[in-house]
């Protein structure tokens, strides 16, 4: 059975790597607004501030990093990707221990981790398909995913029990050694990787991240999906600050009933994942997208009829649990269809090009819900998301948009000059 067998060494080690950054990352999850708040004593401006605004420059910073990405050989870039995410945030508990921690800091460090985790994404995603057989890719893409959910829901549960037991930087010093044990991890991966060549020989352009955006939009299946994704995350994404103040301040829910509505969740997560080749195989990827991009979307409404207790702790583990698992089936179908319709020497800059959309999409949403909160409270603005998202299934790609072959990487093939 495919879905049990080994994808190779490298893809062990891939994923090894993957895993222990995905681990890392979901012990420090939300450090540096905890940190802000506990620490420099930073008020809900300037917590806002760093949760949207910080990942947004990085978006930013990450566009010229595309095309630096896309002709060099991934394994040095992931390396190196990891490496300044170690420093970045080793950085943090070193100011802390000598009281020189500031906001500017915590901002910066932001900034840096969100712009190296896209170029990070890019050359991963870009060295997948390159280690892993065409036939294999959704199970690889399957098994992160999986990896990724089940992170999320044991980390943050323990790293709250950590900085609790031994202080308030204690899962940043984790986080940050995850990227060191990352970069260890690609490091063992052996094997010769070849220099990528830029179509049309060595003297042509070097491109920019625009040439992403231009094969996503020039591909209808792609189009459309891109466009159903920055919506979907967007919105998503926007209700999480939201839904905290609703349920810690005006709902009263204590701190672990917080922590346990959105951790137990992610378990979900490890059922869509697995179950995403077995569906696909008997239903086939057009109906998979169309259904289970639809179904992701019309749980979250369900947010608004939160209420105190156990029953309103139930509601948002149950809404939860209901997005994730089809959050979790959706992703590897739409991450595979993404690489298999994407030529080698588009693919960095067309990653980016999704990541900084989407990061981008998430901070404009984030930005907008919580000014609307503020305005009219915490349930009108998890109303309006929860109406929005209902249109977004509207985007998803018909039938005949995604049903044609992948593209061969041969330069005669290939549809966007580089």
């Amino acid at each position: 059975m495919r879905g049990g067998r080994r994808l190779g060494r490298p893809f062990g080690r891939l994923w090894a790597a993957y895993a222990v950054s995905a681990y890392g990352s979901g012990l420090g999850f939300g450090a540096l607004p905890l940190i802000a708040v506990l620490v420099l004593h930073a008020g809900p401006a300037e917590v806002s501030v760093l949760a949207a605004v910080g990942p947004a420059v990085g978006a930013l910073v990450a566009v010229p990093l595309a095309p630096w990405v896309e002709f060099r050989r991934k394994r040095p870039v992931m390396i190196a990707m990891d490496l300044v995410r170690f420093a970045a945030m080793a950085t943090i508990p070193v100011a802390y221990a000598f009281g020189l921690l500031g906001f500017v800091q915590l901002l910066v460090v932001s900034v840096v981790v969100a712009a190296a985790r896209i170029a990070f994404g890019a050359a991963s995603g870009a060295y997948l398909k390159a280690v892993v057989r065409p036939d294999d890719l959704l199970v690889a893409n399957a098994r992160l995913e999986s990896t990724n959910w089940s992170s999320i829901a044991v980390g943050p549960p323990l790293g709250g029990a950590a900085v609790g037991r031994f202080g308030p930087v204690t899962t940043v010093v984790a986080d940050a050694l995850s990227y060191l044990l990352s970069a260890l991890w690609i490091t063992a991966i052996r094997g010769r990787e070849e220099v990528p060549r830029r179509a049309g020989g060595s003297s042509a352009r070097a491109g920019t991240v625009l040439d992403g955006w231009r094969h996503i939009t020039g591909d209808p299946g792609l189009r459309a999906l891109y466009l159903n994704n920055l919506l979907v995350a967007g919105l998503i994404m926007a209700t999480e600050p939201v839904l905290a103040v609703l349920l810690l301040r005006q709902l009263h829910f204590a701190p672990w009933q917080y922590g346990l509505a959105f951790a137990a969740p992610c378990l979900g997560g490890l059922i869509g994942s697995r179950l995403a080749r077995r569906v696909v195989e008997r239903y086939g990827r057009d109906r998979v997208l169309r259904t289970v991009g639809t179904l992701r979307a019309v749980w979250l409404i369900g947010l608004v009829f939160v209420r105190p207790g156990v029953v309103g702790l139930v509601t948002v583990m149950a809404v939860e649990l209901a997005i994730i698992v089809n959050m979790s089936l959706f992703n590897p179908v739409l991450a595979t269809y993404r690489l298999e319709r994407t030529p080698e020497h588009l693919l960095a800059r067309t990653l980016s090009a999704w990541s900084i959309g989407q990061q981008a999409s998430i901070a404009v949403c984030t930005a907008l819900g919580g000014l609307l909160a503020d305005a009219t409270g915490p349930r009108t603005a998890l109303t309006v998301a929860g109406l929005l998202i209902l249109a977004t299934p509207f985007l998803l790609p018909r039938a005949d948009r995604t049903r044609s072959e992948a593209v061969p990487d041969t330069p005669t093939a290939r549809r966007s000059p580089v």
